[in-house]
């Protein structure tokens, strides 16, 4: 099962995803043993991001879950593929820090396009075949002006046409706005 939970910022959407994985949690509970993974893509490049990251993390230490974190700033295809199964339950965070962080490598544009185009096209390949439940968290950004600057106008491209790749084999579409979630498939 794939569960896409979109929001802007301080939206809710971190925090709903949770009490999503939680719900699946106690569904699942009837003998079968899952295991609860984070995956986060955020870097603490600065100290407000640091102080972003403890505020998760601080945030998930309190919860009854027992979070398995991997760290994955770029190979989240390959953190997948090697962390999946069948019982788990898998949380990440978020996927448009994880499009950042490859749009911003030190790379010539020229093969940073067509190197994201390659990572995006293994991503959702290997998400329709994911044993399990994914919930992915991704920041909506589409909905405002369009940005000026060119890396600004290409992330919000390319996180637009992630979302609908993703929106497209996802079981469950979710957007959620001032802490209420709004369905928007299954």
């Amino acid at each position: 099962m794939i569960h896409l939970v979109l929001g802007g910022a301080r939206s809710g959407k971190s925090r709903f995803a949770e009490a999503q994985v939680k719900l699946l949690l106690a569904e699942t509970q009837n003998g079968v043993d899952s295991e609860c993974f984070y995956f986060a893509t955020a870097q603490a490049l600065d100290a407000e991001m640091g102080e972003r990251i403890c505020r998760h993390q601080t945030q998930r230490g309190s919860d009854t879950i027992v979070w398995r974190t991997i760290e994955c700033p770029l190979e989240l295809t390959v953190a997948l593929k090697a962390h999946a199964t069948e019982s788990s339950i898998i949380l990440v965070d978020c996927l448009t820090l994880w499009l950042t962080n490859h749009l911003l490598q030190k790379e010539p544009l020229l093969q940073k396009e067509d190197s994201w185009q390659q990572v995006k096209a293994d991503f959702l390949q290997l998400l329709s075949e994911l044993p399990g439940t994914v919930v992915l968290v991704s920041n909506e950004v589409g909905c405002g002006i369009v940005p000026m600057g060119e890396i600004n106008r290409r992330f919000v491209d390319e996180a637009g046409w992630l979302h609908q790749d993703i929106a497209a084999i996802a079981d469950r579409v979710t957007l959620v706005t001032a802490g209420l979630p709004l369905c928007l498939k299954g």
